[in-house]
This record gives structure tokens, sequence and C-alpha cells, in this order.
């Protein structure tokens, strides 16, 4: 079987890449010294690239699967197959306007409205050109003046659009220091919104919320070798997004008390049952999810002698993974 090529991202998701993957099982190494470190699996063939490249080289089969944000997905417009949210990496893309900006001004149709009404060009600095032009396009401010008109989006090769009215520019970084003097707002990525306001910005709007996502080439996906190793993939990082959100619990409960627990506790699917030294007890094992821990627990204090609860490193749904690939295989046949 060919090597499955897997594009790992660097820059800002790349610490918690190697750390989500360490607690799936797979240790990666020399990635302090190459783009293509190594892994215990000798099926998967590992390189770094940049994040938003990501979506691109995995759309066009250049690489079999990639991990990238949400956002530059739709950024590049990418054709593959979200095959999990691995739920870090956690970014919103937000709109933000120089503090100086009146306090009437808390949308981007009016702050736009103003800026035109002076005559002047709305100016946009951002790395999201195309989701920046799909942004401004559906404004109501834009429509009623613009109808169906691109966006001017400027770049230092080409521009493209027929609306000069609003630029969009290119930013290459440092975007939060482009207002006032080159843009009249940013639409850039942010975690919590510090470094923004340390520029003296502020937040007006959300365009979307991000965050890393495994992502597979569509044709890749109906090869079957491939696909067998690629599951194999997604059964491991998703056990790590599934173990985050739910704990493992081991209950004694007495023998006459063991089917209201049950009946109480509906999260209680399918528990280990087993027989202690004492015939009168037994012991229950169960996975629950983390948020009705609280809840329950009132219910299982009554009933049981003792719980312990452990967090497990992961929770490795398998069913759910042979049905994904049922399903697969139904609807694009080898």
């Amino acid at each position: 079987m060919d090597k499955v090529k897997l594009a790992l991202p660097a820059g800002s998701l790349a610490k918690a890449t190697y750390d989500f993957f360490g607690r799936s099982g797979y240790k990666i190494s020399g990635q302090e010294r190459t783009y293509r470190p190594t892994i215990n699996d000798p099926n998967i063939e590992l390189k770094i690239l940049r994040p938003q490249e990501i979506p691109v080289f995995v759309g066009e089969g250049l690489q079999d699967l990639g991990i990238t944000g949400q956002d530059w997905i739709k950024e590049t417009r990418a054709d593959v197959e979200i095959l999990q949210n691995l739920e870090y990496g956690k970014i919103r893309l937000v709109v933000a306007v120089p503090k100086s900006i009146s306090e009437k001004m808390n949308s981007v149709n009016n702050f736009m409205e103003e800026v035109w009404s002076k005559g002047k060009n709305f100016r946009v600095s951002t790395e999201y050109l195309n989701i920046a032009s799909e942004y401004i396009k559906n404004q109501p401010a834009y429509k009623n003046r613009f109808g169906e008109s691109n966006p001017m989006i400027v770049t230092p090769w080409w521009r493209k659009g027929d609306n000069p009215r609003v630029k969009i520019f290119l930013s290459f970084g440092a975007t939060e220091a482009k207002p006032p003097e080159n843009s009249d707002c940013i639409i850039d990525v942010t975690e919590t919104g510090s470094t923004i306001e340390a520029n003296n910005l502020k937040i007006i709007d959300t365009v979307m919320t991000s965050s890393a996502v495994l992502i597979a080439n569509k044709k890749t996906m109906e090869d079957p070798q491939k696909s067998e190793k690629i599951y194999d993939i997604l059964s491991l990082l998703k056990g790590v997004v599934d173990g985050s959100k739910r704990i493992h619990i081991f209950v004694n409960v007495k023998k006459s008390n063991l089917q209201k627990l049950l009946s109480e506790l509906p999260a209680l699917k399918n528990p280990t049952i087993s027989p202690l030294a004492d015939e009168n007890w037994c012991g229950v094992n169960t996975i629950i999810e983390k948020d009705c821990f609280i809840e329950l627990l009132p219910k299982i204090r009554k009933l049981a002698q003792g719980i312990v609860v452990y967090e497990p490193r992961q929770v490795l749904a398998l069913d759910e993974i042979v049905r994904r690939k049922e399903g697969k295989c139904q609807t694009n046949p080898a």
C-alpha cells in the first residue's frame, strides 16, 4: 500500500496538533528540524505545511489528509471532505474598527454608510480576501447601493472586482496596525480579543468561528486500501475528541438496587456488570458524558456504595467508524 500523505499545520496550530496526536497514541519526532517529521506508523508520511495551503493541496490530491482550520477551507473554497472536527485551535474571525469611531458606529452597515457619505472608499485589510468580499457583499447597505457588483480585491500582483468604492487589501500580517491610515476596518482572527484591544481597535461583528478539522481528498476516500488506513487514523483522533467530553466511572451497588440505578441513569448505555467478593454486591463500569456527571451524582450517591472516576485519554467509538465507512462504501463503491 502507498503511504497515506498527511499534512500537519505550521504556525499557531502546530503545538496543539502535536499534543493532540500524542494523546491519540501517535509519536511524532523531528518537527523542530525538518518539514518532514517521522511518525510511529510506517504507513503514514508526514509533511508540515502552512494551514492556508493545506485545503488546496488536499483538494488537488497532492496530500491525502490534512489538518487545517475551518476558516481556511472556506477561504480557499477547497473541495475536500471534512472527516472530523478536532475541537482545538478555536478562533473567531471578526470585524474590528478603531476605538475612535463614534459609539453609534456599532455595525459595519452604519460605518460603511458614514464613509461613503463623505465621498470616500471603504477600505478593508485582511488575509481572508474571499470571505471578506462575501461578507461585505451580504451587508444590506452594500446591496442597496451596489447590488451584485463585487468589491475590488487588491494584492501586489493583481486586482479583481468591479466596485472600487470598497477595496479589500491583502494583509501580510500585523493586520491590527493597518487602521486608520491604511484601512477603515480589519477582518482578522482572534482567540481572546486582547491583541485587537491593545491596538486601540474594537470588535463590532463576528464573521465566523473556526477550529481545527481533519480533512481528506475525496478521491483518496474511494481508494480501498488508503481509506482503510484513513479510518484507522480517524478512529484514534476522534477518540481524543470523545475522550475529552466523557468520563469513565466505576460504582459498587447492591444487586437489589442495580436495576433502579440503571433506570435512574439512562446515560449508562450497555454498562459492564461484574460480580464482587460479596455476592450481594456488583460493580458497574461505564462511560458517561462529562456534562451529565454533576446532575447524575446525587442519584448515584443514593444507590451506590462508592464511585471511582477516570478521565479517559481516548474513547474509541469503533461502531460509529464502521457505520460511517459502510455508508461511504454504499455511496462511493470501489
